[in-house]
């Protein structure tokens, strides 16, 4: 019930302002794509492969970690500081472990559609990609930890401006050093370790392996798991500790 309820206050945020939502999530990524797939795309390489066919997973990944995490963290931080409504769920007989994952869902939910919308818009760029159940589960599974990081955000920040603060010192620095718009192997080998065990590293290479038709390492994937335990674990337990006092 609580993760039924969750997700469908997500459907009717949505339905009722799915046109704002989509252009406001899908911009960024578009002008990433021109920006850097017109301007280096046929000059430049990484890995071994066109730079525009290393871009896309990266973007995708990018977007569906913004969108999970945006669309859970601020509605939820208004919801908790401004209308107070969060106390409703916490006095409420709805379990708080399902209302915590039905947020998540459906944070995961909503990257994957605005990945869905940036993958048909990479499509004018001619790129050939390897697509699958894998591909679109692990955007969901970058989906759902993101969102998770949002809901602890969420309940962790003190003042509205917390949030933003949480994206800028967090979220920001993984937009542009994880994997996404260019590669890892040029890094101090401590570096690259250390970059590349973030969950956004490990969601851009499992994409653009899976992409390109190669192998993909399942460690990067048990790593996507373990954030999204530990986000969840640290949501409840924190909430749980703020409720009792």
């Amino acid at each position: 019930m609580g993760i039924r309820t969750a997700l469908w206050e997500k459907w009717i945020e949505f339905r009722d302002a799915w046109l704002r939502i989509t252009l406001s999530a899908v911009i960024s990524p578009l002008l990433y794509l021109i920006a850097f797939g017109y301007g280096l795309g046929g000059h430049t390489g990484a890995d071994g492969h066109p730079y525009i066919a290393f871009l896309i997973p990266g973007v995708i990944a990018l977007s569906s970690m913004n969108t999970g995490y945006s669309a859970v963290a601020t509605p939820l931080n208004v919801q908790r500081l401004y209308e107070h409504s969060f106390e409703q769920i916490l006095i409420s007989p709805t379990p708080l472990w399902q209302y915590i994952l039905g947020e998540t869902f459906g944070g995961a939910l909503r990257g994957l559609y605005v990945a869905v919308l940036v993958l048909l818009l990479s499509l004018p760029f001619g790129v050939e990609m390897h697509v699958s159940v894998l591909f679109f589960a692990v955007i969901f599974l970058n989906g759902a930890t993101f969102a998770a990081l949002g809901v602890l955000a969420a309940i962790m920040a003190k003042t509205h401006a917390d949030v933003a603060r949480f994206s800028t010192f967090v979220i920001t620095p993984m937009t542009f050093l994880c994997n996404t718009f260019f590669s890892l192997e040029k890094l101090p080998a401590a570096l690259k370790t250390a970059i590349g065990c973030l969950p956004l590293s490990c969601a851009s290479s499992i994409l653009r392996a899976v992409s390109y038709g190669e192998m993909w390492k399942l460690s990067e994937f048990l790593i996507l798991l373990c954030y999204l335990g530990a986000f969840l674990a640290g949501t409840y337990v924190y909430t749980i500790k703020k409720k009792s006092l």
